[in-house]
């Protein structure tokens, strides 16, 4: 064997080696599932957070599972069933309490306190993750129902915004001479309508549809009345966008941001979660501007009607093999600043205060979103914001509603026999899925 050839091979065996060193020595990958839903901007900007986290973390690897809301639920109710559940799971508030009756159907958070920043959180902030004195989550934002207007819009018609409810259901016929036939006033899913004309029966009758701390209908007969009647206003005479409309257009339950009519200024606003403000205020075209109006309000409200909850939580599975590393993942995710200028207020403004801070400071939350903010901040402050029940929110409930309301925007059910079965119906079905 010639030099060159011996050299060659002393080579390669020395790279041999080198590589079954390196491969006995590396760190062996320790896998977390993560589930979210949400839009395109919240998936890219939480893969970003997740590639922060595997950098500090050498070994880990977060498999990310996401998609829209659509079929969510069902899909993690199987999950769940099925003790298949990911590690860590984005879930809505009132699910909580549906998969963890007596707080044990997650992670009891409080126990990897030393590994987490609770502290970033305050109690009440704390309370929204709780069920049966366990942290079963930690809320990623808090939110309300909050009107945004597209104030170009209203100039270019020479309107005024809305202030009132009576200036809001006159300004339909408006609009429609103004701006033509495809305008309306207001936007919304059904759910969206159906929750607006649930603040004007509550502000007027004082009382919610469900008790906030029994399962059963806390509204008057007399005031479901006024709820469907009311959702019946804000639904013709061009104020709502009617739901056969919707449909028509793409499906009834397709989001604002994506209805050209709202894009391009053909609908002048909606009333919805704050936390869908920096999406549907970001698909306006240029160089149309939004705003946050006033929170409509009776003169002699015997409530605000403005009902606010954590918009959305991060809970941990009692299933996971890595209990502390999906609650340090957790606490990454909500608290971390790092993480908080990636992800933004893609959650909502956040709750955590390191992060919201930093936001502030750099001034990284949007104008409209920030008057948002604002607004719900007095509100709340004052003590005049309703926690719903979490039965409110229920799967089987929202169902109902839904359900009762389409029948009445297409027609097929009278006034009366909606009041009944949201009534009878409602509380039959809470005493059904009651904690």
């Amino acid at each position: 064997m010639n030099d060159h050839r011996r050299r060659l091979l002393s080579t390669v065996c020395a790279l041999a080696c080198a590589g079954s060193l390196s491969s006995a020595f590396a760190q062996p990958t320790t896998t977390l599932r993560f589930s979210w839903w949400g839009g395109n901007e919240r998936h890219q900007l939480t893969l970003k957070a997740i590639e922060a986290f595997e950098a500090r973390n050498p070994g880990v690897k977060i498999k990310a599972e996401y998609g829209g809301f659509q079929g969510y639920l069902e899909r993690l109710t199987t999950q769940i069933a099925g003790n298949s559940e990911p590690d860590v799971m984005q879930t809505d508030w009132a699910w909580l309490p549906m998969f963890s009756k007596n707080g044990d159907g997650f992670l009891d958070l409080n126990k990897y306190r030393p590994v987490m920043a609770l502290d970033q959180f305050t109690d009440d902030a704390l309370k929204m993750g709780m069920v049966k004195g366990k942290l079963n989550a930690l809320p990623a934002s808090f939110t309300a129902r909050v009107f945004v207007w597209n104030k170009t819009a209203f100039e270019k018609a020479g309107l005024q915004i809305p202030r009132t409810w009576d200036e809001l259901l006159a300004l339909g016929p408006q609009v429609q001479k103004k701006l033509g036939d495809k305008a309306y006033v207001l936007d919304g899913d059904s759910l969206d309508m159906l929750l607006l004309a649930h603040t004007y029966a509550f502000q007027k009758f004082g009382q919610p549809y469900v008790h906030p701390t029994e399962p059963k209908v806390a509204m008057s007969a007399a005031a479901i009345k006024e709820w469907i009647q009311a959702y019946k206003r804000l639904t013709s005479n061009h104020v709502g966008v009617p739901q056969p409309t919707r449909a028509a257009l793409g499906g009834a339950d397709k989001p604002t941001e994506q209805q050209p009519d709202w894009v391009n200024g053909n609908w002048l606003g909606y009333c919805a979660w704050d936390s869908a403000t920096r999406l549907r205020v970001a698909a306006l075209a240029a160089p149309q501007q939004a705003v946050i109006g006033d929170f409509l309000t009776l003169p002699d409200a015997r409530n605000s009607g403005m009902v606010g909850r954590a918009a959305m939580v991060l809970a941990a599975s009692r299933n996971s093999k890595q209990p502390e590393l999906a609650a340090r993942f957790i606490s990454f995710m909500l608290t971390d600043v790092e993480a908080g200028r990636i992800l933004i207020n893609s959650r909502g403004i956040p709750l955590a205060q390191s992060q919201v801070k930093e936001l502030f400071r750099e001034g990284r939350i949007g104008p409209v979103e920030m008057q948002a903010f604002q607004q719900i901040k007095a509100v709340r402050e004052a003590g005049r914001i309703t926690p719903p029940s979490p039965l409110f929110e229920n799967a089987r409930m929202a169902k109902l509603m839904r359900d009762t309301f389409d029948q009445v925007a297409y027609g097929k059910i009278s006034d009366d026999e909606a009041a009944r079965r949201l009534l009878e119906e409602g509380n039959s079905t809470l005493q059904r899925i009651k904690f």
